[in-house]
């Protein structure tokens, strides 16, 4: 006897009606400013508004849990995308960055219960910033739209139940 889920949960991609935080990162803008036009592109794909989205410019990466934790103490929000641009350099500032802003994100995420989406490009070298920001390996933050609008349709079912 074949035993059938009746309660899946699952996010649709439906940006209709949600809205959205994204904070940007200032430092390395250019790569940046590609990141947000594909999560705005994405987001407006998917049946949203660029009016329900709100963006914000912070200094650098390591700025962004801060932003992303300001906006959402507002509570208007259904999710919060942050991104940046992290290229490693000839020391170890990278990996102090990289690590203490995707667990700060995490964190205020699970502290709000709100979705909040790590778009933080993190490349060796500017070749590959540049290949994850709209070329060959797509736009990572087209991607983190995608994420951010199925999260939080997601937890709109999950507090539904």
């Amino acid at each position: 006897m074949e035993k059938t889920v009746k309660n899946v949960l699952e996010g649709k991609l439906d940006a209709s009606g949600l809205k959205i935080a994204i904070v940007c990162a200032r430092f390395n803008e250019f790569f940046v400013s590609k990141l947000l036009g594909g999560a705005m592109d994405s987001i407006v794909r998917h049946g949203g508004s660029a009016e329900n989205v709100t963006v914000a410019w912070v200094p650098g990466s390591y700025e962004l849990p801060f932003g992303v934790s300001q906006l959402l103490k507002s509570g208007k929000f259904d999710a919060a995308i942050a991104i940046g641009v992290v290229i490693r350099g000839a020391t170890a500032h990278a990996d102090y960055i990289n690590g203490q802003v995707s667990k700060s994100l995490a964190q205020i995420g699970l502290d709000t219960g709100v979705p909040v989406i790590y778009s933080v490009v993190t490349t060796e070298n500017i070749e590959q910033a540049i290949e994850r920001s709209g070329t060959k390996a797509g736009n990572r933050g087209a991607d983190a739209a995608v994420s951010a609008i199925e999260m939080a349709n997601l937890t709109k079912q999950i507090r539904g139940l």
